[in-house]
């Protein structure tokens, strides 16, 4: 029987978990994280948006296969009201009127440039009464299209669907190893993997759990994940790096009965702004490339004058009452793993990129398997990475077409 190590409790490593029950028993299963709080960076601080369609065709089937599993979950689990789950219409909005060209440049590193998700998307329409949410701050000249009505996007509050997740392959019998770091493999008298000694962060103690596959899925910090584990073992990069990203939560102030998603331009930003059902708009788009990974152990502080100019933003967007000011309820920075290619690596690396002293040679379904670099989209793509990585790792033909996110 195989025995399954996964590095980085995530939403991609839960989502991997889930899906592996379906395939090995859940004592087989071991999740081990360093952080002292889980879900402090990308999977609880993201903003939890969903879309069907919004890729490049290599992630064409894995997005589309994704966005069924979270809608089939959340239809199963009750996800509205466990995490958030609900569709969400998605609008541009320009308070100075239309950009020129009617749209904002098309990249797949729109990211990395500071520009807007929704520019990844060209069909557009007026809006039509009701699908503009009452509480977005009108201004004479402005423009407002329609993205999506709902029918290919979502929205989730990541934080709490983590924690879904998390408590799902707990209460199944998954173990749990936090706050613990992996520290090295292990293999036998013929070279082949056989285990990962992990030490834990509170005791210093090590321990060796039996393994045969092991899942590199800790976001940012994958690639310091894989050197430590492997030390001068290897012969790949894994080129992930960091994007650090500021964010709100505020109180709607007005009930929340359709959920929007809101791409807008405005001061040299591309701010999103995200309304749940439970009554909270999220906010982001101020990024910085610059900000230094910090350790997996350490939650990153946010800078003051980051929080700043979304404040401002966040007051241009959201009409609240005269004379009363926004309520926030939370603010956090996030670190997501982006790739030059602009897209994520998942995938089991081959012998040949590893050591010539270990061995990954019983079968495809043995060996180091990578799933990271999901930049803004891990929260859309979990599910679908998730059930692909556990078909891979069992030896089942994946149910989307994963052949060009491989080294």
């Amino acid at each position: 029987m195989h025995e399954t190590v996964i590095l980085g409790s995530g939403v991609i490593g839960l989502s991997t978990a889930y899906y592996l029950l379906q395939h090995q028993p859940a004592e087989s299963i071991h999740l081990v994280d360093p952080a002292r709080e889980l879900f402090a960076s990308a999977s609880g601080y993201a903003g939890g948006f969903l879309a069907k369609d919004w890729f490049r065709p290599e992630l064409a089937t894995l997005a589309e296969l994704s966005f069924e599993e979270h809608r089939k979950l959340a239809e199963e689990e009750n996800g509205r009201e466990r995490w958030g789950y609900a569709k969400s219409v998605t609008l541009s909005y320009e308070p100075d009127g239309p950009l020129p060209g009617g749209k904002e440049k098309r990249g797949e590193d729109w990211l990395l440039e500071g520009s807007s998700r929704a520019g990844l998307v060209d069909a557009r329409r007026g809006h039509e009464e009701g699908e503009v949410p009452t509480w977005l701050r009108r201004a004479d000249g402005d423009s407002v299209r329609v993205i999506d009505d709902g029918s290919g996007t979502a929205i989730v509050d990541p934080l709490r669907f983590c924690r879904f997740l998390l408590e799902k392959v707990r209460a199944a019998g998954v173990h749990i190893h936090n706050p613990a770091s992996a520290v090295r493999v292990e293999t036998d008298r013929d070279g082949m993997l056989s285990g990962v000694v992990v030490s834990s962060s509170e005791t210093s103690e090590e321990a060796v759990i039996s393994a045969t596959r092991v899942l590199l899925s800790a976001g940012c910090w994958t690639p310091h994940v894989f050197y430590e584990l492997f030390k001068n073992r290897y012969y790949i990069d894994i080129p992930i790096q960091s994007l650090g990203g500021h964010s709100l939560v505020v109180k709607a102030p007005c009930e929340v009965t359709t959920c929007h998603s809101v791409y807008a331009t405005m001061d040299g930003l591309s701010p999103e702004a995200y309304s749940r059902p439970d009554g909270v708009i999220y906010l982001a788009g101020v990024n910085h490339a610059s900000i230094p990974l910090p350790k997996p152990t350490v939650k990153a502080v946010t800078f003051d004058e980051s929080i700043q100019k979304l404040k401002d933003v966040a007051r241009r967007l959201v009409a609240v009452p005269d004379g009363e000011d926004l309520e926030i309820l939370r603010q956090g920075l996030c670190f997501r793993p982006v790739t030059q290619r602009g897209t994520p690596y998942v995938a089991r690396l081959t012998d040949e990129k590893l050591g010539e002293d270990i061995k990954m040679t019983e079968g495809a379904t043995a060996g180091v398997f990578v799933a990271a670099g999901h930049g803004p989209w891990g929260i859309s793509l979990s599910l679908g990475t998730g059930k692909v990585v556990a078909e891979l790792m069992s030896g089942k033909p994946p149910s989307a077409d994963i052949s060009s996110l491989g080294f």
